[in-house]
């Protein structure tokens, strides 16, 4: 039985039953699709992100994290798609690894970012027993995937850094992780799935379903 939509209060989305472990094939073949597509968003914005953040930049340093985020969504965007543990690891390490390919500045080191920044949004997933896939869900994952980004590129990239700016820094990409990767995949699953391309997924046959009801 579907699981109801999520409440517009903002509590939980209603939990499904049962919790099947094993990835079909057709779960291999969306989270790859969907992956690669993260990929090349990634390879366009590695070449235009400068620009875009550096007024947040100028007005407050760290603040551009927020921007940063569109570096998270294919965490959240598999997670909400595939529903099984490991699907945003797994989505956002595919998407790391096709930017590398295509040439991305930080090369194979996006591997790295890509595994912190999808075990962040699958660490919500899992806390909530892989079982809830509504607005909420997503945007906490969405703020786990920026946690990661953020202990990444403090760690790295800014190293050293005042506490202030770090704080900013830290804040910053956990709002974007929740608005831009969390919010923004919850929206394109519910896109995907009014087209029904995600028919054979939970998430298509639930908006389906609220639709004939």
């Amino acid at each position: 039985m579907a699981s109801t939509s999520f409440p517009s209060s903002g509590t939980v989305q209603a939990r499904s039953p049962r919790l099947s472990l094993r990835w079909r094939v057709v779960d291999i073949v969306v989270a790859s699709v969907l992956g690669v597509a993260g990929g090349l968003v990634f390879a366009l914005w590695n070449l235009g992100y400068g620009p875009v953040t550096a007024p947040l930049e100028a007005a407050l340093p760290g603040l551009q994290a927020l921007l940063y985020a569109v570096w998270l969504f294919p965490a959240v965007l598999v997670g909400l798609v595939v529903r099984k543990p490991g699907a945003a690891l797994y989505g956002e390490l595919v998407a790391a690894a096709v930017s590398a390919l295509v040439g991305g500045m930080w090369g194979w080191t996006a591997i790295a970012w890509g595994a912190v920044q999808g075990l962040g949004a699958e660490l919500v997933f899992a806390v909530l027993l892989y079982r809830a896939w509504g607005l909420v869900p997503a945007l906490l994952a969405g703020v786990g995937a920026g946690a990661g980004m953020a202990v990444m590129d403090l760690t790295f990239w800014y190293a050293g850094s005042r506490p202030e700016f770090a704080a900013i820094y830290a804040v910053a990409a956990m709002i974007g992780g929740a608005l831009i990767a969390g919010g923004g995949s919850w929206l394109i699953v519910r896109g995907l799935a009014r087209t029904g391309a995600l028919s054979r997924f939970a998430a298509g046959r639930e908006l389906a379903e609220r639709t004939d009801s």
